[in-house]
């Protein structure tokens, strides 16, 4: 039988590999532009998983990461952490998440899914245990992965999991189905 913060741990590693398989094989320009009105670019996406995960399985249990992120001052723009600046480069917020990751998997080896911790940031209801914040952590790395997965399809075309993704027929006819899917929408809709 699976261990549950095994299986969730499991689940979360997946979500991070897929993260920083969207920035594989990209110009510095594609990985750092803006595609969406709010500006969502793929190396910001991985800034901020890394920044958030240096908090919340590290300063939350009590373990700071030693880190220093400017982005986080009281100062600081609230979007700060979902960019790279011109200084920072792919391989330093790379092995910044990768550091993060080094960081939790000390706290997985060291709490039990009942370990409480307290997310200052959360005020009043800041007290959780590990297993609320391995669940926290890994829906949030799933939905920005989700925001990556169309980032980087809006790039090149390039979607999925991970490379040669199983889950998406590469034979299939797409722009025959995205035709269908519009002439679907048109007709719904009164002139």
């Amino acid at each position: 039988m699976t261990n549950p913060k095994d299986t969730l741990v499991e689940y979360l590693q997946s979500a991070r590999d897929a993260m920083v398989w969207k920035v594989e094989g990209l110009s510095d320009y594609d990985a750092r532009r803006p595609l969406t009105p709010t500006g969502t670019n793929l190396l910001g996406l991985v800034k901020h998983l890394a920044s958030v995960e240096l908090g919340y399985f590290g300063d939350t249990f009590g373990r700071p990461g030693g880190i220093e992120l400017p982005w986080h001052a009281d100062d600081a723009d609230p979007n700060d952490d979902l960019y790279l600046t011109a200084d920072e480069s792919r391989a330093w917020v790379l092995d910044l998440y990768r550091t993060a990751w080094a960081h939790a998997a000390i706290t997985f080896a060291e709490c039990d899914l009942d370990t409480v911790g307290r997310v200052p940031w959360w005020g009043d209801r800041g007290e959780v245990t590990l297993h609320q914040i391995l669940v926290h952590m890994t829906t949030e790395t799933y939905r920005h992965a989700g925001h990556a997965d169309i980032v980087r399809e809006l790039i090149d075309g390039r979607a999925g999991r991970r490379p040669e993704d199983p889950n998406l027929d590469n034979g299939y006819d797409w722009p025959a189905y995205v035709a269908k899917v519009e002439a679907a929408a048109r007709a719904s809709t009164p002139d």
